[in-house]
């Protein structure tokens, strides 16, 4: 747990990675608020303030005594979400910066061809 940012906060990212990543797929019953307590050893309100917030964005929803599971369609909104948040976090700023530097198209491309091959990833 990252101790700068609230916990619910946290908890309902860590769902969210997961729907992200697959490892929790449409329709598919995530951890009950009392699991995720014990787990992270954190208040069970705490824990539930994360799964709410959740279910308020339409990510999760609750099946009336069984809990809570993930909406259809849940991955393809996160996903969606999480590339305007990136853009907005990181891309915007790199290209006002380069732009600032004087940094091009073709150079800006280079840079980051160049670092993909640096940690031996393809980014595409």
């Amino acid at each position: 747990m990252d101790h700068d940012r609230p916990i619910f906060l946290q908890i309902a990212e860590l769902i969210e990675n997961s729907i992200i990543d697959g490892s929790l797929v449409e329709e598919a019953q995530v951890p009950s608020t009392n699991e995720l307590a014990a787990f992270h050893r954190i208040n069970p309100a705490t824990a539930a303030k994360g799964v709410n917030q959740l279910v308020s964005e339409g990510t999760l929803y609750k099946r009336r005594g069984i809990g809570m599971f993930v909406a259809g369609g849940a991955r393809a909104r996160l996903r969606e979400r999480r590339r305007e948040r990136f853009t907005e976090q990181y891309v915007e700023p790199l290209l006002a910066e380069a732009r600032k530097l004087g940094i091009g198209h073709d150079e800006l491309m280079k840079m980051i061809d160049s670092f993909g091959a640096v940690v031996g990833k393809d980014l595409g």
